[in-house]
């Protein structure tokens, strides 16, 4: 199985200051355990870790005694692969302000993400080499952050620019490519040049003149969102527009881009799914990304942002014709209307999809349309279960299916010789997947209301990291960059 960079061995014995805690032997006691392919809970298990692998999963006996190992006690607790966020955005500067990696890392191991696939969030050069060395540190265990393959985006404006630009991201060390609007001929070549270096391609197509049935036959690896799906089955090929539209203005492109699921015709539709299908095309819908266009009161007043949400990430989700997605406006009822029914057909489909056996995944999007590192994460699992899918499939996207469409085979899975990509999580997710949310849940013991819930521990590679002491962490960062803005 290729991963990015492979933690150094050395390293297993060597707890660093301020960085997750590495142990020869781990010891993951009294666990229940949902492995992510499907299964139902077993346990309990005592789960063992030594050089970031799981080597043994006993049933769980009250005197073992596992010697030296460090034990984590997981009594009443649940054990599951840990999330893979395939849409995600190491953007690091807001409002002109630099926010620290550190806050977004730290956000993202408290929910549980092991691994993020970090789609086009650099260009070539400078940017993706930044993105590499950060994914080389974290695998080293010289920062805390999730395991991350860093996808490079680019345009092309003829077939042979665009094949040298795919042998640059191969040579700069980008693990894919994310790509947008590329003209048919450019498309071509770029696909095939990226086929001969085993460079996925993942594409948030947008509008153009492919759509979702020739990149199938193309071979991309995954769709973002859902752009280019329901296109492909609209007559004639031209979603109707009105007279005033104009792409390049962001509230004429998102409010009418939901309109276009009614416009698909059903048995068009339905054949494109089965031409996605065929040729193994991942659907990553990220679904809560666009909440706000169904609600935006409840978009703009999340009970996270008040300890978690940076000052400088909040105010760029607020309407700005300077920032990407910042284009609610003049964001009206009948827009939500017509947003609510968007995502009704748009969920049936996905569920079609996934019943004739398409592989979907879990992707936030985070850092645009409120919605915040991690948290939002948890969200788009919530609303893949709105969908219809059940908590047990809802994780197995999360999870397995994720790496699935990475191409790792020794990830996405609790199982014996598979690597230690792990969450410890208090509570039972299958229950209610709202006790993966670091704020936690309400609940009622004797008369009185206690806090439960949240990951309580996140396993990378068999390396620890606190999550309660990582959220911690960021609301310190976060109530001091309030000071600071204050006192400026």
């Amino acid at each position: 199985m290729y991963r990015p960079f492979a933690l150094a061995a050395c390293l297993l014995a060597l707890p660093l200051a301020g960085q997750g805690a590495t142990f020869d032997t781990l010891v993951i006691r009294n666990a229940r355990v949902i492995d992510g392919s499907g299964n139902p809970t077993r346990g309990p298990f005592d789960i063992v870790v030594a050089g970031g692998r799981i080597i043994r999963m006993p049933g769980h006996r009250p005197t073992q005694d596992w010697g030296g190992a460090h034990v984590l006690d997981a009594t009443g607790m649940t054990v599951m692969p840990g999330i893979i966020d395939q849409h995600g955005h190491t953007t690091f500067r807001f409002e002109g302000r630099d926010v620290p990696r550190d806050y977004v890392y730290r956000l993202w191991l408290a929910h549980g993400i092991t691994t993020i696939r970090d789609v086009g969030s650099n260009g070539l050069g400078d940017g993706l080499r930044g993105m590499v060395e950060q994914a080389r540190l974290a695998a080293q265990n010289r920062i805390s952050a999730p395991t991350i393959y860093p996808y490079v985006t680019f345009s092309a404006a003829n077939a042979a620019q665009g094949r040298e630009r795919v042998r640059q991201a191969r040579q700069q060390g980008a693990t894919g490519l994310k790509l947008f609007q590329i003209r048919p001929d450019v498309w071509e070549a770029v696909a095939a040049e990226a086929a001969s270096l085993n460079l996925p391609i993942a594409t948030d197509m947008k509008i153009q003149e492919y759509d979702a049935l020739d990149m199938a036959r193309l071979g991309i690896r995954s769709m973002e969102h859902w752009y280019g799906i329901p296109d492909a089955a609209i007559p004639g090929g031209i979603q109707r527009f009105p007279a005033d539209y104009n792409y390049d203005e962001e509230d004429f492109r998102f409010r009418w881009a939901g309109d276009l699921w009614r416009q698909a015709d059903p048995t068009r539709l339905s054949s494109v799914l089965d031409s996605m299908i065929a040729h193994r095309v991942t659907w990553d819908p990220t679904l809560a990304v666009y909440e706000a266009n169904r609600d935006l009161t409840r978009a703009r007043n999340l009970p996270w942002f008040a300890d978690y949400g940076w000052p400088s990430v909040l105010r760029s989700f607020e309407p700005n014709p300077q920032n990407h997605a910042s284009y609610h406006f003049d964001w009206t009822s009948t827009d939500e209307v017509m947003w609510r029914d968007n995502y009704r057909i748009w969920m049936d489909w996905l569920r079609v999809y996934g019943d004739r056996g398409g592989n979907i995944t879990v992707g936030s999007d985070a850092g645009y349309l409120y919605h915040l590192y991690g948290f939002a994460t948890i969200r788009e699992m919530e609303m893949q279960q709105e969908a219809g899918f059940s908590p047990l499939e809802v994780i197995r996207h999360a999870t397995a299916n994720g790496a699935r469409s990475l191409g790792l085979t020794e990830t996405g899975v609790v199982r014996e010789g598979f690597e230690a990509d792990l969450v410890v999580v208090d509570g039972n997710p299958l229950h209610n997947l709202k006790v993966l949310y670091g704020i936690g849940i309400q609940v009622l013991e004797g008369d009185q209301l206690r806090t439960r819930g949240g990951v309580r521990w996140t396993i990378r590679d068999g390396i620890v990291f606190d999550a309660r002491q990582l959220l911690a962490e960021v609301r310190e960062m976060v109530a001091a960059e309030k000071t600071r803005e204050a006192n400026n």
